[in-house]
């Protein structure tokens, strides 16, 4: 491993340096910029450093530009004196001992490696330099490394354009595309972190080094996969790494290899978005449900790590018993409540009030309400609860066949008035109604609204309760007897009648014959001779008189016919003209006819005259 870098040499000592080694404190002082000038100052000044390394192996004698070992003599606030086995001692800047708080980490007696930086000075002290020791041994150990194929470790220091700046000893760039196998979007999370790194770029003249930490994790995946892959098998438990959330589901690091663990797998209960239940980096418990060794995929169950709550609904929520529960969600046909973990039921809109028409739940309830309410029904194979609300009141239509027995008249205002019918409120919370086909024995309405408003007075008889089904009809006709019952007490077959056309259609035209009571006359009864539209010969608000040809109460029709009247009167004017006739008997009469019929003159002696 490399030994870490210390703080540069102090500005008073590199003012006394030599010309040619004035670089070594630009260099020192310069080791926190970024990664561009970084390799720039190498370049200029580590090919001379090396140089001098590699001269003083050669010189047993001690010179200028060599590593030695010493001993610590005493520290001052600023130098600490160094006694390397010379004539004289040397003077190492107390700043290179110091770490990041200002800290001096040396005491007497310490042995440390010192680069000597200038053998006398004016004062008799030798110059010396722990922190240009470091790096001469570093750059060694580096060069090292990278023969071998070793890896490094180091600190990320800080972050640099395109990527991060890393003290594995001297400083080495991380480009952004060698920190991970996948791109990271987050750097700050890498600083001051201590990793490990391969060496993929490397050259001491002009002090460049490359590091790739995606290398080393790339390879780490790739043991843990080998290992992971050998031991999996289908229904076994294993602890995971949240590696990426989306909306269908999350990918599990199992060590090397990754699982899907789709939301429908994640809970027995429902969840929206997987971000509900964990973040990128959670360690979870999954199950393997299904593992392809051929494609190498793993499908993960989250739920399945714990028992199926609805296994034992049946038993825990028997029908008829009161539960409590949180409202989760609200639907237009109903609003679900929690009652567990993974359990919820369903509060229809037709199980939360007996009298009122709910017409979304958010009229009775809002999610996060707790309530409580009646199990109505279970299918656990289904996974269906249903929950009632109404059913922990009083039922009012149990009150309502004593109070309204069928056939009662009623009295009360209109509340509504709809396509179908009108509803009546009598003011015991449950409305009647009226349907539009017992509003009239007669007349048709193309809507209720034409006789009716809301809030006007209206009187009715009870026609029938269903409490299952919540219908309370009543009826407006039935107030008074139906004039079809008796209509043929009234009218009979071959009966003239007058009446007012008040509908033409292509096969025919309607007469009313008396209010409410309508006969029809097709167009084949209208005349003699052919018509082909009522309209050619009718129009609305005629009066007209024909014959009744046909009565059916049952069935509220009366046919008529214009034609078949002028038929009848012309047998009936007939009849009339015979009857006179057959009164003159006598046998002078006979003959008195016959002379009158003989002297009255024909065509050619009226022309004549």
């Amino acid at each position: 491993m490399v030994t870490k870098q210390t703080e540069g040499t102090s500005p008073e000592a590199s003012k006394k340096l030599p010309k040619n080694q004035s670089w070594m404190a630009e260099f020192s002082s310069d080791l926190d910029t970024g990664a561009d000038e970084h390799a720039h100052d190498l370049a200029e000044g580590e090919e001379n450093f090396a140089e001098l390394f590699e001269a003083s192996q050669l010189n047993q004698e001690i010179k200028e530009g060599e590593v030695v070992d010493g001993t610590v003599v005493s520290v001052g606030n600023e130098y600490v004196t160094i006694d390397i086995g010379y004539k004289c001692e040397g003077l190492v800047p107390t700043q290179e001992f110091k770490d990041a708080q200002g800290v001096a980490h040396v005491a007497v007696g310490d042995v440390v490696s010192v680069y000597l930086e200038r053998m006398e000075l004016e004062n008799g002290f030798m110059l010396l330099s722990k922190d240009k020791a470091e790096i001469i041994r570093a750059w060694d150990e580096i060069s090292q490394a990278c023969e071998k194929d070793q890896l490094v470790e180091g600190t990320v220091i800080a972050k640099v354009k395109g990527g991060l700046s890393v003290d594995i000893g001297v400083k080495a760039f991380l480009p952004g595309s060698q920190i991970d196998t996948k791109p990271v979007k987050n750097l700050d999370k890498f600083l001051g972190k201590k990793l490990k790194f391969k060496i993929i770029k490397f050259n001491k003249k002009r002090g460049n080094i490359v590091l790739s930490r995606r290398a080393v994790v790339a390879q780490e995946r790739e043991v843990q996969r080998a290992e992971t892959l050998a031991n999996l098998q289908e229904g076994m438990i294993l602890t995971g790494t949240v590696k990426n959330i989306t909306e269908y589901g999350a990918f599990i690091d199992m060590g090397g290899m990754d699982g899907l663990l789709h939301i429908t797998d994640m809970s027995w209960g429902r969840i929206k978005h997987p971000s509900e239940l964990f973040a990128v980096g959670d360690e979870i418990k999954v199950k393997i449900l299904k593992y392809d060794r051929e494609k190498e995929r793993v499908s993960l169950g989250l739920k399945q790590v714990t028992a199926n709550p609805w296994d034992d609904v049946e038993y825990k929520y028997p029908v008829g018993v009161k539960v409590k529960g949180k409202i989760v969600s609200l639907k237009d046909y109903g609003a679900f409540v929690e009652l567990e973990d993974g359990v919820e039921g369903l509060i229809h809109v037709s199980e939360m009030s007996w009298t009122e028409r709910v017409k979304h739940p958010s009229k009775v309830l809002n999610v996060g309400d707790e309530v409580e309410c009646k199990v109505l029904e279970v299918d656990s194979k289904q996974k269906r609860i249903s929950l009632g609300l109404k059913q922990l009141q009083a039922n009012p239509w149990d009150e309502l066949e004593l109070k309204f027995p069928i056939g009662t008249i009623v009295e009360g205002t209109v509340k509504s008035v709809t396509d179908f019918g009108v509803f009546v409120d009598l003011n015991v919370g449950i409305d009647g109604l009226v349907h539009v086909s017992d509003l009239s024995w007669t007349k048709k309405f193309a809507h209720p609204s034409e006789k009716f408003k809301k809030d006007d007075p209206i009187k009715a008889v009870v026609l029938g309760i269903d409490k299952e089904n919540e219908k309370f009809s009543l009826g407006i006709k039935q107030l008074e007897r139906d004039p079809w019952e008796s209509i043929k007490t009234r009218y009979r077959q071959g009966q003239a009648i007058d009446g007012v056309v008040t509908k033409l259609t292509d096969f025919g035209a309607f007469v009313e014959i008396e209010e409410g009571v309508e006969g029809l006359i097709y167009v084949s009864e209208i005349a003699d001779h052919r018509i082909e539209k009522p309209a050619d010969v009718l129009k609305l608000g005629d009066k007209v008189r024909a014959e009744i040809l046909s009565i059916e109460p049952r069935e509220r029709r009366i046919g008529l016919s214009i034609k078949q009247l002028g038929r009848s009167e012309e047998r009936a004017n007939y009849e009339s003209f015979v009857g006179e006739r057959s009164k003159k008997t006598s046998m002078g009469d006979i003959i008195g006819d016959k002379l009158k019929a003989a002297l009255k003159p024909g065509p050619a002696e009226k022309d004549e005259e």
